[in-house]
Protein backbone atom coordinates (compact mmCIF):
# COMPACT_ATOMS: atom_id res chain seq x y z
CA UNK A 1 0.00 0.00 0.00
CA UNK A 2 2.85 2.42 0.77
CA UNK A 3 4.14 2.00 -2.78
CA UNK A 4 0.74 2.93 -4.16
CA UNK A 5 0.52 6.01 -1.94
CA UNK A 6 4.01 7.01 -3.03
CA UNK A 7 2.96 6.85 -6.67
CA UNK A 8 -0.13 8.94 -5.96
CA UNK A 9 2.09 11.64 -4.43
CA UNK A 10 4.42 11.43 -7.44
CA UNK A 11 1.48 11.76 -9.83
CA UNK A 12 0.07 14.76 -7.97
CA UNK A 13 3.44 16.54 -8.00
CA UNK A 14 4.14 15.79 -11.64
CA UNK A 15 0.66 16.72 -12.78
CA UNK A 16 1.15 20.17 -11.30
CA UNK A 17 4.28 20.44 -13.42
CA UNK A 18 2.26 19.70 -16.56
CA UNK A 19 3.66 16.24 -17.28
CA UNK A 20 0.40 14.28 -17.18
CA UNK A 21 1.05 12.06 -20.20
CA UNK A 22 4.53 11.08 -19.06
CA UNK A 23 3.26 10.25 -15.58
CA UNK A 24 0.43 8.16 -17.04
CA UNK A 25 2.89 6.08 -19.07
CA UNK A 26 5.19 5.56 -16.09
CA UNK A 27 2.29 4.66 -13.79
CA UNK A 28 0.88 2.23 -16.36
CA UNK A 29 4.27 0.54 -16.57
CA UNK A 30 4.34 0.39 -12.78
CA UNK A 31 0.92 -1.30 -12.64
CA UNK A 32 1.97 -3.79 -15.31
CA UNK A 33 5.13 -4.67 -13.41
CA UNK A 34 3.16 -5.03 -10.17
CA UNK A 35 0.66 -7.34 -11.87
CA UNK A 36 3.42 -9.45 -13.40
CA UNK A 37 5.29 -9.79 -10.12
CA UNK A 38 2.25 -10.77 -8.08
CA UNK A 39 1.10 -13.26 -10.70
CA UNK A 40 4.50 -14.89 -10.41
CA UNK A 41 4.30 -14.89 -6.62
CA UNK A 42 7.04 -12.30 -6.35
CA UNK A 43 7.50 -9.08 -4.45
CA UNK A 44 8.33 -6.01 -6.50
CA UNK A 45 10.38 -4.56 -3.65
CA UNK A 46 12.77 -7.52 -3.67
CA UNK A 47 12.75 -8.71 -7.28
CA UNK A 48 13.51 -5.52 -9.21
CA UNK A 49 17.15 -4.73 -9.93
CA UNK A 50 16.58 -1.44 -11.77
CA UNK A 51 18.33 1.32 -9.81
CA UNK A 52 17.28 4.22 -12.03
CA UNK A 53 15.66 6.00 -9.11
CA UNK A 54 18.34 5.20 -6.53
CA UNK A 55 20.49 8.25 -5.86
CA UNK A 56 23.90 7.04 -4.77
CA UNK A 57 27.30 8.71 -4.38
CA UNK A 58 29.17 8.78 -7.67
CA UNK A 59 32.43 6.85 -7.75
CA UNK A 60 35.47 9.10 -7.72
CA UNK A 61 33.71 11.93 -5.86
CA UNK A 62 33.24 12.73 -2.19
CA UNK A 63 29.98 11.50 -0.67
CA UNK A 64 27.75 14.57 -0.89
CA UNK A 65 29.32 15.93 -4.08
CA UNK A 66 28.74 12.54 -5.64
CA UNK A 67 25.08 12.54 -4.64
CA UNK A 68 24.65 16.02 -6.06
CA UNK A 69 26.22 14.88 -9.32
CA UNK A 70 23.91 11.84 -9.42
CA UNK A 71 20.91 14.18 -9.29
CA UNK A 72 22.38 16.37 -12.01
CA UNK A 73 23.05 13.36 -14.21
CA UNK A 74 19.52 12.03 -13.79
CA UNK A 75 18.08 15.41 -14.76
CA UNK A 76 20.36 15.55 -17.80
CA UNK A 77 19.40 12.07 -18.90
CA UNK A 78 15.72 13.02 -18.94
CA UNK A 79 16.54 16.11 -21.01
CA UNK A 80 18.48 14.07 -23.57
CA UNK A 81 15.77 11.40 -23.73
CA UNK A 82 13.19 14.09 -24.45
CA UNK A 83 15.15 15.70 -27.29
CA UNK A 84 17.65 13.33 -28.92
CA UNK A 85 15.10 12.02 -31.45
CA UNK A 86 13.84 15.44 -32.57
CA UNK A 87 14.33 16.73 -36.10
CA UNK A 88 15.71 20.19 -36.92
CA UNK A 89 12.18 21.33 -37.71
CA UNK A 90 10.93 20.13 -34.34
CA UNK A 91 13.86 21.74 -32.50
CA UNK A 92 13.14 25.06 -34.24
CA UNK A 93 9.37 25.02 -33.66
CA UNK A 94 7.87 27.88 -31.64
CA UNK A 95 4.29 28.00 -30.37
CA UNK A 96 2.39 30.37 -32.68
CA UNK A 97 5.75 31.45 -34.07
CA UNK A 98 6.64 33.18 -30.81
CA UNK A 99 8.54 32.50 -27.61
CA UNK A 100 11.32 29.97 -27.26
CA UNK A 101 12.10 26.96 -29.38
CA UNK A 102 13.28 23.65 -27.95
CA UNK A 103 16.69 24.38 -29.41
CA UNK A 104 16.80 27.75 -27.64
CA UNK A 105 15.96 26.10 -24.33
CA UNK A 106 18.71 23.51 -24.80
CA UNK A 107 21.18 26.32 -25.45
CA UNK A 108 19.92 28.04 -22.29
CA UNK A 109 20.49 24.89 -20.22
CA UNK A 110 24.05 24.70 -21.52
CA UNK A 111 24.77 28.39 -20.89
CA UNK A 112 23.38 28.32 -17.34
CA UNK A 113 25.69 25.45 -16.44
CA UNK A 114 28.63 27.23 -18.05
CA UNK A 115 28.04 30.48 -16.18
CA UNK A 116 27.77 28.62 -12.87
CA UNK A 117 31.10 26.98 -13.58
CA UNK A 118 32.59 30.47 -13.66
CA UNK A 119 30.68 31.64 -10.58
CA UNK A 120 31.40 28.61 -8.38
CA UNK A 121 34.64 27.02 -9.58
CA UNK A 122 36.48 30.24 -10.43
CA UNK A 123 34.62 32.36 -7.84
CA UNK A 124 34.29 35.39 -10.09
CA UNK A 125 31.82 37.14 -12.35
CA UNK A 126 31.91 36.39 -16.09
CA UNK A 127 34.03 38.78 -18.13
CA UNK A 128 32.45 41.04 -20.73
CA UNK A 129 33.76 38.74 -23.47
CA UNK A 130 32.28 35.67 -21.77
CA UNK A 131 28.93 37.41 -21.33
CA UNK A 132 28.82 38.31 -25.01
CA UNK A 133 29.18 34.62 -25.79
CA UNK A 134 26.64 33.47 -23.19
CA UNK A 135 24.10 36.29 -23.26
CA UNK A 136 21.85 34.95 -26.01
CA UNK A 137 21.48 31.58 -24.31
CA UNK A 138 20.95 33.11 -20.87
CA UNK A 139 18.35 35.70 -21.90
CA UNK A 140 16.57 33.61 -24.57
CA UNK A 141 14.07 35.32 -26.89
CA UNK A 142 14.59 36.05 -30.58
CA UNK A 143 18.36 36.37 -30.24
CA UNK A 144 18.69 32.82 -28.92
CA UNK A 145 16.25 31.54 -31.54
CA UNK A 146 18.20 33.10 -34.40
CA UNK A 147 21.46 31.76 -32.99
CA UNK A 148 20.21 28.18 -32.67
CA UNK A 149 17.92 27.87 -35.71
CA UNK A 150 18.95 25.08 -38.08
CA UNK A 151 21.01 23.01 -35.63
CA UNK A 152 20.49 19.27 -35.33
CA UNK A 153 19.95 17.49 -32.01
CA UNK A 154 23.57 16.30 -32.09
CA UNK A 155 24.76 19.92 -31.89
CA UNK A 156 23.01 20.45 -28.55
CA UNK A 157 23.85 17.04 -27.14
CA UNK A 158 27.54 17.52 -27.90
CA UNK A 159 27.52 21.03 -26.41
CA UNK A 160 25.80 19.83 -23.24
CA UNK A 161 28.20 16.89 -22.94
CA UNK A 162 31.29 19.07 -23.35
CA UNK A 163 30.16 21.52 -20.68
CA UNK A 164 29.13 18.70 -18.34
CA UNK A 165 32.55 17.05 -18.64
CA UNK A 166 34.15 20.24 -17.33
CA UNK A 167 31.65 20.35 -14.46
CA UNK A 168 32.43 16.75 -13.52
CA UNK A 169 36.16 17.39 -13.74
CA UNK A 170 35.91 20.39 -11.41
CA UNK A 171 33.56 18.68 -8.95
CA UNK A 172 36.01 15.81 -8.63
CA UNK A 173 38.45 18.27 -7.03
CA UNK A 174 35.96 19.41 -4.38
CA UNK A 175 35.42 18.20 -0.83
CA UNK A 176 31.96 18.01 0.71
CA UNK A 177 32.73 21.11 2.80
CA UNK A 178 32.89 23.15 -0.44
CA UNK A 179 29.14 22.65 -0.82
CA UNK A 180 28.53 24.63 2.38
CA UNK A 181 30.55 27.67 1.35
CA UNK A 182 28.30 30.73 1.09
CA UNK A 183 28.31 33.54 -1.48
CA UNK A 184 26.05 36.48 -2.42
CA UNK A 185 23.04 35.37 -4.43
CA UNK A 186 21.40 38.43 -5.85
CA UNK A 187 21.33 41.75 -4.00
CA UNK A 188 19.67 40.50 -0.80
CA UNK A 189 20.47 36.82 -0.34
CA UNK A 190 23.19 34.31 0.32
CA UNK A 191 23.42 30.85 -1.24
CA UNK A 192 25.83 28.01 -0.66
CA UNK A 193 27.38 26.00 -3.45
CA UNK A 194 24.99 23.15 -2.78
CA UNK A 195 22.01 25.39 -3.59
CA UNK A 196 23.76 27.03 -6.53
CA UNK A 197 24.25 23.69 -8.26
CA UNK A 198 20.82 22.50 -7.19
CA UNK A 199 19.53 25.61 -8.93
CA UNK A 200 21.36 24.61 -12.13
CA UNK A 201 19.51 21.32 -12.52
CA UNK A 202 16.29 22.75 -11.02
CA UNK A 203 16.33 25.25 -13.88
CA UNK A 204 17.02 22.44 -16.34
CA UNK A 205 14.03 20.43 -15.10
CA UNK A 206 11.83 23.50 -15.38
CA UNK A 207 12.83 24.01 -19.02
CA UNK A 208 12.53 20.31 -19.77
CA UNK A 209 8.88 20.70 -18.80
CA UNK A 210 8.62 23.56 -21.30
CA UNK A 211 10.29 21.39 -23.93
CA UNK A 212 7.65 18.71 -23.49
CA UNK A 213 4.90 21.31 -23.62
CA UNK A 214 6.24 22.76 -26.90
CA UNK A 215 6.57 19.30 -28.39
CA UNK A 216 3.02 18.36 -27.35
CA UNK A 217 1.65 21.57 -28.87
CA UNK A 218 3.44 20.86 -32.13
CA UNK A 219 2.07 17.30 -32.28
CA UNK A 220 -1.49 18.48 -31.65
CA UNK A 221 -1.15 21.14 -34.33
CA UNK A 222 0.13 18.63 -36.89
CA UNK A 223 -2.55 16.00 -36.18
Amino acid sequence: MSLFVGWLVFISFSTVRGEVWTVFLIFRQYLMSMDSNYKNGGNIMTTTKDKTFILEPTEGYTHEVGRLLAMMEYARRTTIEATQHLSVEELDYRINGQGNSIGSLLLHIACVEEVYQILTFEEREPTEEEMQELEAGLTLGDTAYNQTKGNAASFYIEKLAKIRENTKSQLKKKEDSWLDEEFPFGPQHLANNYFRWFHVFEDELNHRGQIRLIFSHMKRKNN
